[in-house]
């Protein structure tokens, strides 16, 4: 059996670790052409070395998603290496525990970190699938969108106000664009649970008991698990799914 992506070329946001490493080593494992970026040199670096050892093809690129010309740069690359881009999983975001903001109520949220949290986690989500669409659109064949969004996208969770605002937003974005596209561009959202991951470590040294108690699966998600999800919704076999969020959560919001 061939690779979920054998032939297609794929933009892995957020590549530097977490969520985005392990989807970037995945898609490669599955036939992907890869360009992959994060806002850290290092990381995304890091990263392509991994893949490369996989006998993968990868272009990194360093970028802000505060930057509107980085995201416009990230799709060049691969327009520019490999003449399409097929499949983009935007999944670099911040939470509030990395602003400083974590375990605050909404009153007590500063301006500055809220603004940028949705300049990041919801602009710069929206830069760029606006990049990705006009690329898809030109294509033959289009392309197909995961977004990461977050059960903060699908649920309240107290002391997460920013970072639940612009993760709801992006679940409503990706379902206005799968109606918008359709049926050339696919466009879904991801809505990984409680992930072990770096951005997880200042939730879990405060509510870490509690959490694991009210996930049915009773442990933290693997990232590997979340790289299966958005390898599947942007493959061919996901071919008949858009305008979906996908909550991958062992089990946290099925009570």
């Amino acid at each position: 059996m061939t690779g979920m992506l054998d032939g297609k070329v794929a933009l892995v946001t957020g590549a530097a670790g977490g969520i985005g490493r392990a989807s970037a080593r995945l898609f490669a494992e599955e036939g992907a052409k890869l360009v992959i970026s994060d806002v850290t040199s290092e990381g995304v670096e890091q990263t392509a070395s991994e893949v490369r050892d996989l006998g993968g093809e990868v272009v990194p690129v360093v970028a802000d998603l505060a930057s509107k010309a980085d995201i416009e740069a990230m799709v060049a690359a691969a327009v520019d290496r490999w003449g399409r881009l097929d499949c983009a999983f935007n999944n670099a975001g911040i939470t509030g525990g990395q602003i400083g903001q974590g375990g605050r109520l909404t009153a007590d949220w500063d301006e500055e970190a809220f603004d940028r949290i949705v300049t990041i986690n919801l602009k710069g989500t929206w830069l760029c699938m606006v990049a990705q669409i006009r690329q898809m659109q030109t294509q033959e064949g289009g392309g197909a969108i995961i977004n990461t969004a977050s059960l903060a996208g699908l649920q309240g969770f107290p002391t997460t106000t920013g970072y639940s605002a612009s993760k709801h937003a992006v679940v409503g974005m990706t379902k206005t664009a799968a109606l918008e596209y359709a049926p050339k561009i696919r466009v879904n959202a991801l809505c990984p649970g409680y992930v072990d991951t770096p951005m997880l470590e200042d939730t879990m040294a405060r509510r870490g008991e509690m959490i694991l108690g009210q996930i049915p699966f009773g442990r933290l998600a693997d990232p590997c698990e979340m790289a299966q999800m958005a390898c599947w919704a942007l493959s061919d076999r996901g071919s008949y799914a858009t305008g979906q969020a996908f909550a991958v959560d062992g089990g946290f919001t099925a009570g």
